[in-house]
Protein backbone atom coordinates (compact mmCIF):
# COMPACT_ATOMS: atom_id res chain seq x y z
CA UNK A 1 0.00 0.00 0.00
CA UNK A 2 1.19 3.32 -0.89
CA UNK A 3 1.81 5.62 1.92
CA UNK A 4 0.28 9.19 2.13
CA UNK A 5 3.17 12.00 2.26
CA UNK A 6 3.03 14.02 5.31
CA UNK A 7 1.12 17.14 5.67
CA UNK A 8 3.75 19.96 5.95
CA UNK A 9 4.41 21.70 9.30
CA UNK A 10 2.77 25.11 7.57
CA UNK A 11 -0.26 23.04 6.46
CA UNK A 12 -0.91 21.81 9.73
CA UNK A 13 -0.36 25.35 11.04
CA UNK A 14 -3.03 25.88 9.03
CA UNK A 15 -5.54 23.51 10.00
CA UNK A 16 -4.75 23.12 13.69
CA UNK A 17 -5.37 27.41 13.82
CA UNK A 18 -8.46 26.90 11.76
CA UNK A 19 -9.68 24.36 14.59
CA UNK A 20 -8.66 26.18 17.70
CA UNK A 21 -10.19 29.58 16.28
CA UNK A 22 -13.23 27.90 15.64
CA UNK A 23 -13.60 26.10 18.68
CA UNK A 24 -12.41 28.78 21.57
CA UNK A 25 -12.30 32.06 19.46
CA UNK A 26 -9.07 33.42 17.82
CA UNK A 27 -9.13 35.97 20.74
CA UNK A 28 -8.43 32.97 22.86
CA UNK A 29 -6.10 31.42 21.15
CA UNK A 30 -2.12 32.34 20.91
CA UNK A 31 0.94 30.95 18.55
CA UNK A 32 2.26 29.31 21.52
CA UNK A 33 -1.79 27.57 22.28
CA UNK A 34 -1.06 26.22 18.78
CA UNK A 35 2.06 25.37 18.99
CA UNK A 36 1.89 23.52 21.88
CA UNK A 37 -1.40 21.59 20.16
CA UNK A 38 0.45 20.61 17.52
CA UNK A 39 3.57 19.71 20.04
CA UNK A 40 5.82 21.84 18.09
CA UNK A 41 8.11 24.06 19.20
CA UNK A 42 7.18 27.88 19.24
CA UNK A 43 10.29 29.01 16.99
CA UNK A 44 9.44 25.87 14.67
CA UNK A 45 5.92 27.76 14.74
CA UNK A 46 7.57 31.64 13.79
CA UNK A 47 9.95 29.96 11.10
CA UNK A 48 6.54 29.62 8.91
CA UNK A 49 4.65 31.96 10.45
CA UNK A 50 5.78 35.51 12.39
CA UNK A 51 2.52 36.82 14.05
CA UNK A 52 -0.92 35.08 14.31
CA UNK A 53 -1.78 37.88 11.82
CA UNK A 54 0.13 35.95 9.11
CA UNK A 55 -1.87 32.43 10.08
CA UNK A 56 -5.28 34.62 9.80
CA UNK A 57 -4.23 35.77 6.55
CA UNK A 58 -3.77 32.48 5.45
CA UNK A 59 -6.69 30.76 6.52
CA UNK A 60 -8.43 33.41 5.36
CA UNK A 61 -6.82 33.45 1.68
CA UNK A 62 -8.44 30.01 1.51
CA UNK A 63 -11.48 30.86 3.13
CA UNK A 64 -11.95 33.78 0.13
CA UNK A 65 -11.15 31.41 -2.64
CA UNK A 66 -14.04 29.02 -1.89
CA UNK A 67 -16.37 31.27 -0.44
CA UNK A 68 -16.01 33.17 -3.89
CA UNK A 69 -16.31 30.27 -5.93
CA UNK A 70 -19.62 29.34 -4.13
CA UNK A 71 -21.11 33.05 -4.79
CA UNK A 72 -20.51 33.01 -8.36
CA UNK A 73 -21.68 29.31 -9.17
CA UNK A 74 -25.60 29.89 -8.92
CA UNK A 75 -25.25 33.23 -10.96
CA UNK A 76 -23.90 30.96 -14.37
CA UNK A 77 -28.07 30.28 -15.47
CA UNK A 78 -31.54 30.79 -13.85
CA UNK A 79 -32.12 29.29 -10.97
CA UNK A 80 -35.18 27.84 -9.43
CA UNK A 81 -36.37 28.14 -5.60
CA UNK A 82 -34.65 24.42 -5.02
CA UNK A 83 -31.54 25.59 -6.63
CA UNK A 84 -31.57 29.03 -4.37
CA UNK A 85 -32.25 26.52 -1.56
CA UNK A 86 -29.00 24.33 -2.35
CA UNK A 87 -26.88 27.35 -2.66
CA UNK A 88 -27.64 28.50 0.76
CA UNK A 89 -26.74 25.46 2.20
CA UNK A 90 -23.25 25.63 0.51
CA UNK A 91 -22.67 29.06 1.38
CA UNK A 92 -23.82 28.37 5.20
CA UNK A 93 -21.77 25.39 4.93
CA UNK A 94 -19.04 27.94 3.67
CA UNK A 95 -19.74 29.88 6.41
CA UNK A 96 -19.53 27.41 9.00
CA UNK A 97 -16.39 25.97 7.75
CA UNK A 98 -14.76 29.47 8.73
CA UNK A 99 -16.99 30.83 11.11
CA UNK A 100 -14.78 32.42 13.65
CA UNK A 101 -14.32 34.80 10.87
CA UNK A 102 -17.87 35.43 11.41
CA UNK A 103 -17.77 35.66 14.92
CA UNK A 104 -15.10 37.18 15.47
CA UNK A 105 -15.41 39.56 12.73
CA UNK A 106 -15.49 43.35 14.12
CA UNK A 107 -12.29 42.89 16.12
CA UNK A 108 -10.53 41.09 13.30
CA UNK A 109 -11.86 44.06 10.72
CA UNK A 110 -10.30 46.60 13.30
CA UNK A 111 -6.81 45.25 13.52
CA UNK A 112 -6.45 43.95 9.80
CA UNK A 113 -6.79 46.26 6.98
CA UNK A 114 -6.23 43.24 4.68
CA UNK A 115 -9.20 41.48 5.97
CA UNK A 116 -10.99 45.16 5.54
CA UNK A 117 -10.73 45.47 2.04
CA UNK A 118 -11.31 41.65 1.43
CA UNK A 119 -14.30 40.69 3.67
CA UNK A 120 -15.56 44.24 2.33
CA UNK A 121 -15.87 42.28 -1.42
CA UNK A 122 -17.52 39.27 -0.10
CA UNK A 123 -19.80 41.01 1.23
CA UNK A 124 -20.65 43.34 -2.25
CA UNK A 125 -20.28 40.17 -4.08
CA UNK A 126 -23.09 38.05 -1.26
CA UNK A 127 -25.12 41.50 -2.57
CA UNK A 128 -24.95 40.53 -5.88
CA UNK A 129 -25.58 37.23 -5.88
CA UNK A 130 -29.09 37.52 -4.14
CA UNK A 131 -29.75 40.26 -6.27
CA UNK A 132 -29.08 38.20 -9.56
CA UNK A 133 -31.29 35.40 -8.26
CA UNK A 134 -34.13 37.45 -6.70
CA UNK A 135 -33.68 39.31 -10.69
CA UNK A 136 -34.00 35.72 -12.29
CA UNK A 137 -36.82 34.16 -9.62
CA UNK A 138 -38.95 37.39 -11.51
CA UNK A 139 -37.71 37.37 -14.69
CA UNK A 140 -39.21 33.27 -14.93
CA UNK A 141 -42.35 34.62 -12.85
CA UNK A 142 -41.67 32.74 -9.97
CA UNK A 143 -41.45 35.78 -7.78
CA UNK A 144 -43.29 39.22 -7.97
CA UNK A 145 -40.94 42.30 -6.45
CA UNK A 146 -40.42 45.32 -7.38
CA UNK A 147 -36.52 46.63 -7.95
CA UNK A 148 -36.37 48.37 -4.82
CA UNK A 149 -38.02 45.26 -2.92
CA UNK A 150 -35.19 43.21 -4.89
CA UNK A 151 -32.19 44.98 -3.70
CA UNK A 152 -33.60 45.38 -0.41
CA UNK A 153 -33.92 41.28 -0.17
CA UNK A 154 -30.29 41.51 -1.85
CA UNK A 155 -29.25 43.01 1.28
CA UNK A 156 -31.25 41.55 3.56
CA UNK A 157 -30.15 37.94 2.98
CA UNK A 158 -26.52 38.91 2.69
CA UNK A 159 -27.08 40.15 6.19
CA UNK A 160 -28.49 37.25 7.45
CA UNK A 161 -26.44 34.80 5.94
CA UNK A 162 -23.36 36.96 7.30
CA UNK A 163 -24.57 37.41 10.80
CA UNK A 164 -26.58 34.09 11.36
CA UNK A 165 -23.97 32.35 13.27
CA UNK A 166 -23.53 35.36 15.56
CA UNK A 167 -26.78 35.56 15.93
CA UNK A 168 -27.25 31.93 17.04
CA UNK A 169 -24.32 32.39 19.83
CA UNK A 170 -25.38 35.08 21.27
CA UNK A 171 -28.96 33.35 21.65
CA UNK A 172 -27.09 30.34 23.22
CA UNK A 173 -23.63 31.05 24.36
CA UNK A 174 -22.70 27.93 25.92
CA UNK A 175 -24.59 25.86 23.79
CA UNK A 176 -22.26 23.13 21.69
CA UNK A 177 -21.11 24.10 18.17
CA UNK A 178 -23.93 22.44 15.77
CA UNK A 179 -24.44 22.13 12.43
CA UNK A 180 -28.50 22.15 12.24
CA UNK A 181 -27.55 25.80 13.46
CA UNK A 182 -27.18 26.30 9.50
CA UNK A 183 -30.47 24.50 8.79
CA UNK A 184 -32.31 26.54 10.52
CA UNK A 185 -30.11 29.59 8.89
CA UNK A 186 -31.26 28.37 5.55
CA UNK A 187 -34.89 28.39 6.19
CA UNK A 188 -34.81 32.10 7.88
CA UNK A 189 -33.41 33.10 4.69
CA UNK A 190 -35.90 31.57 2.84
CA UNK A 191 -38.43 32.82 4.44
CA UNK A 192 -37.60 36.48 3.64
CA UNK A 193 -38.13 35.31 -0.22
CA UNK A 194 -41.14 33.40 0.27
CA UNK A 195 -43.52 36.34 0.29
CA UNK A 196 -42.80 37.41 -2.97
CA UNK A 197 -42.88 33.76 -4.17
CA UNK A 198 -46.19 32.97 -6.41
CA UNK A 199 -47.59 29.48 -8.26
CA UNK A 200 -45.38 26.95 -8.00
CA UNK A 201 -42.52 28.43 -6.76
CA UNK A 202 -44.12 29.36 -3.62
CA UNK A 203 -45.68 25.71 -3.37
CA UNK A 204 -41.62 24.00 -3.79
CA UNK A 205 -40.79 25.84 -0.99
CA UNK A 206 -43.62 24.83 1.33
CA UNK A 207 -42.68 21.59 0.48
CA UNK A 208 -39.11 22.19 0.90
CA UNK A 209 -39.61 23.93 4.54
CA UNK A 210 -41.77 20.86 5.59
CA UNK A 211 -39.62 18.14 4.14
CA UNK A 212 -36.02 20.13 4.64
CA UNK A 213 -36.02 21.86 8.21
CA UNK A 214 -38.99 22.95 10.17
CA UNK A 215 -40.06 26.34 10.71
Amino acid sequence: MERKPKRRTRERIIETSLRLFNEFGEPNVTTTVIADEMNISPGNLYYHFHNKDEIIEAIFSVFERQIEETLAAPTRRLANVEDIWLFLHLLFEEIWAYRFFYRDLNDLLTRNRLLEIHFCRILAHKVRTAQTLCDGLVSTGAMRATAPERRALAINVAVLASYWLSFEYARDPRAKAETNRLGRGVYQVMAMLSPFLVGDAKGLFDRLAREYVAP
